[in-house]
């Protein structure tokens, strides 16, 4: 199988660094065909601006969305943005790697998800209507293939727990699970996460990547988050809101999304 690993730490010699080399040796000694976008090592420009549209004409007035439409239907893109396209589309699984700063991900990896999310490529498609509402949440370009999370955080695990000070780790992945990965199609594996990643010595290094070894096994057979899909019949159209009766006994917030 193809895997893409989107890489975003400053450090190579870092923790995320050495379980991005595990992943790879791994993942290639099990006979998968493995690129790394590693996003500070190539430089990659972070910020979403006028300079990602050079056929747009200079001094106009800048539509971010209806910009992005025409670089991409009119194959106007930068370099860059393509080739990160065609990597996604390449890929039967996609492994975002990244150490959770400021409860998100590294600017540098949002700002990848900006530029390489074009409008038509992972937005904006499909059909709008009174029955739908375009291929998104569970449909879209990337239906069909995997996702998943590989973070590390400085907390305890128990900081991150439903009564934890920092708030639950699912919820606080939530933006990046259900509204990065899966609207545009992605059935979305559980995180891979590592607590206190400061305190870490070789012996739970190699607990750890024990660990990660046994998930990466597991890429392509084991159960997805239970997502529902926005055209599955569960939402009311257009309103987007679910349907009342749906939630389990207690269920609220962010779960409600969840079958």
């Amino acid at each position: 199988m193809k895997i893409f690993i989107v890489y975003a730490h400053p450090e190579p010699r870092s923790l995320n660094g050495s379980l991005r080399d595990r992943m790879v040796a791994t993942l290639t000694a099990e006979g998968h065909e493995v690129i790394v976008s590693d996003l500070y090592a190539h430089g990659w420009k972070a910020a979403l601006d006028g300079a990602d549209f050079p056929a747009e004409a200079a001094g106009a007035r800048l539509d971010v969305v209806a910009a992005s439409h025409r670089a991409f239907a009119e194959g106007t893109q930068t370099a860059d943005v393509a080739e990160e396209q065609r990597r996604l589309l390449w890929a039967d699984a996609v492994i975002l790697q990244f150490p959770l700063w400021w409860f998100s991900m590294p600017a540098i990896l949002k700002g990848w998800v900006e530029r390489v999310y074009a409008h038509g490529f992972a937005y904006g498609v499909g059909e709008h209507s009174d029955r739908r509402w375009g291929d998104r949440y569970g449909e879209g370009v990337f239906a069909g293939k995997r996702a998943m999370l590989v973070v590390t955080t400085g907390g305890w695990s128990e900081h991150y727990l439903e009564r934890g000070i920092n708030g639950p780790i699912d919820d606080l992945l939530f933006p990046i699970q259900h509204g990065i990965l899966f609207y545009p199609g992605f059935s979305v594996l559980d995180p891979f996460v590592v607590y206190r990643a400061s305190k870490m010595d070789a012996a739970r290094f190699e607990s750890v990547a024990g660990e990660l070894d046994r998930r990466l096994a597991g890429l392509f057979v084991d159960a997805p988050i239970a997502y529902r899909q926005q055209n599955g019949g569960d939402y009311e159209i257009p309103s987007m809101r679910l349907k009342e009766g749906l939630e389990q006994a207690g269920q609220q917030g962010f779960r409600l999304h969840r079958s």
